[in-house]
């Protein structure tokens, strides 16, 4: 982020810290806080020995800097896109030595590449932060606010911030269906499967509710059928591979049933589930309808579909980014991007239930 940018929206925030001068408090602005995959990392895997890393180009492409961020994009990701609609700079990586002092206030984003609801998706990645850690890593995050403006502002400040979290896809891709045969496909039928990994998700909200967080976003799977990667792997004639797109038929209803489950237990709308199936489905089958020459090829990558292994300088890199719904084999474009944050911002309960995120600002502003 530039420089400048930094700094004029930092000076403000030091300035409601400080007060007026009769020594009033003024409240803090609005924290973001991210969990989840690599759909929205944006950067703590390049701290970490790991594979699961995008931080060399050509990703970074489109990023304001041009460089490799550790986002798995050409440019923006989902929550840069939010922290903009926010009016704020983007939540540092959790990781970074940056987030101290008046950053705290932003938020910060836990998420890391590869991670899924169960701990042992994602185990070929070897060094990643799963889950569980990422929410011990939050506890830790409230300490460093709460020792930065004391302990009724962080919590305050953690009341009333947004959080988004992005689960479920890699416990499919990189868990499985990773291989065949895979230890929790010997284990589980996929219908089995499915409700196990809800009843775990569950206790994974439920402890980020006890920590305090009381906007949370949940995502549900995309399309993970139809990336470039499963159509290079196990499409027949570019149809969508059947057994991810059963998988992701069966989580998301459950997902979402399993939220309105959770409301109701706590009496109040703090989970919002965000239908990212419905809003890929969109612009995969009618791409031309959003500007797309295509849905199903990736940007950048080799092989069918640009699907094969992974995206880097060897790779073929298209020349017009914002025609491409896929970044590389698994991520959108920063185009693509945009658009599905503008259907949690501003979309239909078709695509964010119960309420959109538009909504939700304005209510909490009137409160």
């Amino acid at each position: 982020m530039d420089a400048l940018l930094v700094t004029t929206f930092l000076v403000p925030v030091v300035a409601l810290l400080l007060g007026s001068g009769s020594g009033s408090a003024a409240p803090l602005p609005r924290a973001f806080f991210v969990f989840g995959d690599s759909l929205v990392d944006n950067g703590n895997n390049n701290y970490l020995m790991t594979t699961a890393r995008a931080d060399a180009p050509p990703y970074g492409i489109d990023f304001p800097t041009h460089m490799a961020t550790g986002r798995f994009s050409n440019g923006l990701n989902i929550p840069d896109i939010i922290s903009e609609h926010l009016g704020s700079q983007p939540a540092l990586p959790y990781l970074s030595p940056d987030l101290r002092g008046a950053q705290l206030l932003v938020g910060a984003n836990f998420a890391s590449a590869g991670v899924g609801i169960l701990n042992d998706t994602g185990i070929q990645f070897v060094n990643i932060i799963r889950i569980g850690q990422q929410l011990r890593n939050f506890q830790e995050y409230q300490q460093r606010l709460a020792a930065f403006v004391g302990e009724d502002a962080a919590r305050q400040a953690v009341s009333d911030a947004l959080v988004l979290i992005t689960l479920g896809g890699n416990d499919f891709v990189n868990n499985y269906y990773l291989v065949p045969f895979s230890v929790r496909s010997r284990q589980f039928a996929i219908q089995d499967y499915v409700p196990y990994l809800i009843s775990e998700y569950r206790k994974i909200l439920t402890r980020l509710y006890e920590l305090g967080a009381r906007r949370v976003v949940v995502t549900g799977t995309g399309m993970i059928g139809c990336v470039p990667a499963e159509l290079a792997m196990h499409s027949v004639d570019g149809e969508c591979a059947r057994d991810l797109t059963e998988a992701a038929d069966l989580f998301n209803p459950q997902l979402v049933q399993m939220l309105s489950e959770l409301n109701a237990d706590i009496g109040a709308d703090v989970f919002i589930a965000a239908n990212t199936n419905r809003v890929s489905f969109d612009f995969m089958f009618n791409p031309q309808d959003y500007g797309f020459v295509t849905s199903k090829v990736a940007c950048c990558g080799q092989g069918p579909y640009n699907g094969i292994g992974l995206c880097t300088p060897a790779s073929n890199v298209c020349p017009n980014r914002d025609v491409y719904a896929y970044w590389d084999a698994f991520h959108p474009t920063e185009r693509a991007n945009r658009i599905i944050v503008g259907q949690f911002m501003h979309g239909s309960t078709d695509h964010i239930s119960p309420m959109n995120i538009s909504t939700i600002l304005a209510m909490d502003n009137r409160n």
